[in-house]
């Protein structure tokens, strides 16, 4: 699967969207996140921050999140907006009926939401994801949780935490890179990048 991201080159503040290229001399890109995965020859985009790739579109990464695209139907509720790639792969479902983002970077959203701007069924909201509430009554099909820069073992408290959260108000809910972390912490590996 590919998934193009029209979000324009920019900055603002920490944070800036990049175009990068990857040729043959370079397809094992150690500047990514995804360091240690093969990245395919192509142009893809990038969401830095002070600390480097917080994400981008190369196709391990857009694997990385095909539990969630698959299971998306009816209001759906993304934690973390980055390059916008999950409402991209859904937007035009129409099981989707309405997509709400909880984004804590005003930066992130100055730089990215415009391009989702477009979409009726795109709400985008500056808050962030283990204090916002959501409105009374609502109920998601899914929840995705993708606020992690790293893939890490220390991100699995968080990850019970935000799982705690919405076990109610979901029919189905996941976390980028979840497995892998629980994967590494039973062998005692604290970090997997």
């Amino acid at each position: 699967m590919k998934i193009d991201i029209d979000v324009p080159n920019g900055e603002s503040g920490k944070w800036s969207v990049n175009e990068i290229t990857v040729n043959e001399n370079d397809s094992m890109m150690s500047s990514l996140r995804c360091n240690s995965r093969y990245i395919p020859v192509g142009i893809y985009k990038t969401l830095n921050n002070q600390y480097g790739v917080m994400m981008s579109n190369i196709p391990a990464e857009i694997s990385d999140h095909l539990p969630f695209i698959s299971n998306a139907t009816g209001h759906v509720l993304i934690n973390g907006l980055g390059l916008g790639m999950c409402i991209k792969a859904i937007v035009d479902r129409p099981e989707v009926t309405k997509i709400t983002v909880i984004e804590k970077s005003e930066d992130v959203i100055k730089l990215v939401a415009p391009t989702y701007e477009k979409y009726n069924k795109v709400e985008i909201i500056c808050a962030d994801a283990f204090t916002y509430e959501p409105p009374k009554g609502v109920r998601y099909g899914a929840v995705w949780h993708d606020i992690w820069q790293d893939i890490c073992t220390d991100n699995l408290e968080q990850m019970k935490k935000l799982h705690r959260k919405y076990s109610r108000k979901t029919d189905w809910q996941g976390s980028w890179s979840r497995s892998l972390c629980e994967y590494y912490k039973k062998r005692e590996k604290k970090r997997y990048y």
